[in-house]
């Protein structure tokens, strides 16, 4: 397929956009899309996906501690020179250093998914607590105040329900 712009060169970048509601596809050669401003993404990063996450993590620059992982001895420094978490014990001693990385690579920093049937009653009335703390935010950025109610309410309910669940395990160990 030649560039739909100068329509010489074959054309190896291919843009979609949606403008109004209405997608437009273009493609283009690689000197054209240089030109209307479409270079390679990757260009600086390459198709790495380790690279790329250290490189978020590298904008923050060295910690001013050298700590440690208690478990594998990873530094935050190595974490984000390799873009690789040494271990699971990572995430919790390197939590703050790694929080705004996550948040803007993901867009969020607790789990959205579904649930294992497995998981205990703990684990699913904290994930419905903070589910409905997500619904109350964005009710009442929209102004719905009655529904934030019903969802200020029911937090509480889930929050007696987790110390009771809390309370429970604690009688069962003791």
């Amino acid at each position: 397929m030649l560039c739909q712009s100068c329509e010489k060169r074959q054309a190896t970048t291919h843009i979609k956009t949606i403008l109004n509601g209405e997608l437009k596809e273009f493609s283009l050669c690689p000197e054209c899309a240089a030109k209307l401003g479409y270079g390679s993404f990757f260009g600086n990063f390459g198709f790495d996906l380790d690279k790329i996450f250290g490189s978020f993590m590298e904008s923050f620059g060295p910690t001013k501690t050298s700590k440690r992982c208690k478990f594998c001895g990873s530094s935050f420094e190595d974490i984000a020179k390799s873009g690789k978490v040494g271990c699971a014990q990572c995430y919790d001693e390197f939590y703050e250093e790694l929080l705004p990385s996550i948040q803007r690579i993901h867009g969020r920093t607790s789990h959205a998914g579904k649930l294992a049937r497995s998981a205990g009653a703990e684990v699913k009335i904290k994930n419905e607590m903070a589910q409905c703390r997500y619904e109350l935010e964005q009710a009442i950025k929209a102004q719905e105040f009655e529904r934030a109610a019903e969802l200020r309410d029911r937090i509480r309910d889930l929050e007696k329900g987790l110390n009771e669940t809390k309370d429970s395990n604690q009688r069962k160990e003791g």
